[in-house]
């Protein structure tokens, strides 16, 4: 069998069958802030769970890392942020360059990537992805990114909360869902509804649409201090937030890393389904 070229995509597989695929070097305009994602991603049965490029979000990609803000680079595509103006045009996008793969197999991939923007390279990434099997109707993604400041000077990551936006405070590992006729569910353990979620701390958060469910954990104590984004009504996305309350400063050579494991199942999971898949996803 040929071996695939060093920098094409990836082919996540689970039992054999393919549930994602990742995207290394993509295609795509300046303004969209051009960066690796994961798109389609499936279930076990077959069912797409995630969309690239909607025409209500054109920069929403799969799953990947986007951040709207680091120091004042938009790494997240579409418009900025800006404080007593609102969402603006800038010409201020990054970009996240694949550089190399250091393990590529079936069941995941270890990648080095470097994020620049302005012609200077800002942070050095290691993402680790992995895929496994759960159950018949279940396989979880295991996500971890590690952002390494490679400046002479401190820098920081920001979102639009931060920069004078209340409720908005998008930026990291993000997952735009399908949109379907009716909006999907979502709950924790302990409430339910966009509006009781969004903006919360759980230790782990489900999106059921008609089929299918997804269950987000933070996997470290760092991610699970990290508030979710939820968006249900206006289009189906969750994302870990990097910078709610607060910027998230990185020193020059520190490192800041989060790793969010997510259950991908068929079918539409109650709370005692979710909550037992998620365990046996992060123990694993």
């Amino acid at each position: 069998m040929t071996a695939p070229a060093p920098d094409s995509p990836v082919v996540l597989r689970v039992a054999g069958r393919p549930v994602g695929r990742y995207v290394t070097r993509p295609e795509l305009p300046a303004r969209l802030s051009p960066r690796p994602y994961l798109h389609p991603v499936t279930t076990l049965a077959g069912t797409a769970v995630t969309e690239l490029a909607p025409a209500d979000h054109i920069h929403h990609l799969g799953v990947g890392v986007a951040v709207p803000d680091v120091e004042g680079h938009n790494f997240w595509g579409g418009r900025t942020y800006v404080r007593d103006q609102g969402p603006t045009e800038l010409d201020n996008h990054g970009a996240q360059r694949h550089h190399s793969f250091q393990l590529r197999d079936p069941d995941g991939f270890v990648e080095e990537l470097r994020w620049v923007a302005a012609g200077s390279e800002l942070l050095r990434e290691r993402r680790t992805v992995s895929a496994t099997e759960l159950a018949d109707s279940a396989w979880a993604l295991d996500f971890t990114f590690s952002l390494t400041n490679v400046t002479p000077d401190p820098l920081s990551i920001g979102s639009p909360a931060t920069n004078g936006r209340p409720g908005a405070a998008y930026g990291g590992f993000f997952w735009r869902a399908r949109k379907e006729a009716e909006a999907p569910q979502v709950f924790t353990a302990e409430v339910e509804g966009e509006a009781a979620v969004h903006g919360e701390r759980a230790d782990w958060l489900a999106l059921a649409g008609a089929g299918w469910t997804l269950v987000f954990a933070g996997a470290t104590d760092t991610t699970r201090r990290d508030p979710w984004f939820v968006r249900t009504a206006e289009y189906p996305g969750v994302g870990s937030s990097l910078a709610s309350e607060r910027r998230l400063p990185i020193a020059p050579g520190d490192t800041a890393v989060r790793r969010i494991v997510t259950v991908v199942a068929d079918g539409r999971l109650g709370r005692d389904e979710a909550a037992a898949l998620v365990r046996k996803a992060v123990s694993q």
